[in-house]
């Protein structure tokens, strides 16, 4: 029986504390960051990957020895230190205020622990050993990237146009899943792989018009298009 509950956590604008300065805090900081955080980290050395991060202003970086009263304000603390006073001392301010942790290595201090993650756009995928094996769980994730390639984000977008279309349309649930089984089967995935934009939605306007839904394919290439500029401009 699984002992964790997966969840999709919105950090977005929220304050998170990392406690460390080598570069396992510095990668738990960057996570933190691409999910929206409001990142500070404490430690009274860093690593060269977080002063990178705190000279693009992507973390603010709080030089000293961690002390109880540190934490006030966090929705989320991650720690990355094997000092045991210190791990103990994190617990018990994390607990009375009723915070997240996760305390890397220790699994018995944490109230949450972080899987391996695939990303792609807005498909992510999180492989999770339940903290058995985090090397493993690593080994699996890269076995996955080549199921899913880097143009699965903008076949995930391409799909969510051709939905916004039938929903427009006033396709059924029904003809919609039917839709996106011919959509998965379809070489759309491959021609965006090949960078064939044009014909992926040329593909898809034609599977599209199965169901009664005519839209131009320039016009989804075009808004397509805009789309994944504008991932590239967020990045």
């Amino acid at each position: 029986m699984p002992n964790y509950y997966p969840v999709m956590l919105d950090v977005r604008g929220r304050k998170a504390i990392v406690i460390g300065g080598d570069r396992v805090a510095a990668q738990k900081a960057a996570a933190l960051t691409a999910s929206g955080a409001d990142v500070s980290v404490i430690s009274q050395q860093f690593c060269d990957e977080l002063l990178q991060q705190a000279e693009h202003r992507r973390v603010s970086l709080v030089r000293k020895a961690y002390a109880p009263g540190d934490l006030a304000g966090a929705f989320v603390v991650i720690a990355a230190t094997n000092d045991p006073h210190m791990i103990q001392a994190i617990w018990d301010e994390t607990q009375e205020r009723g915070q997240l942790v996760n305390i890397v290595d220790v699994p018995e201090r944490c109230t949450f622990i972080m899987p391996s993650v695939l990303r792609r756009d807005q498909l992510t995928i999180a492989v999770s050993t339940e903290g058995a094996s985090p090397s493993l769980a690593k080994r699996i994730r890269q076995r996955l990237e080549d199921y899913f390639p880097p143009a699965y984000g903008t076949y995930m977008r391409l799909a969510a146009l051709a939905r916004t279309h039938m929903r427009q349309h006033g396709v059924s649930y029904e003809k919609r899943d039917d839709f996106f089984e011919d959509y998965f089967t379809s070489p759309i995935l491959s021609l965006l792989s090949e960078n064939n934009m044009k014909q992926a939605t040329i593909y898809t306007a034609a599977l599209l018009r199965r169901y009664a839904v005519v839209v131009a394919a320039e016009e989804l290439e075009a808004d397509l298009a805009q789309t994944v500029e504008g991932v590239d401009d967020a990045l």
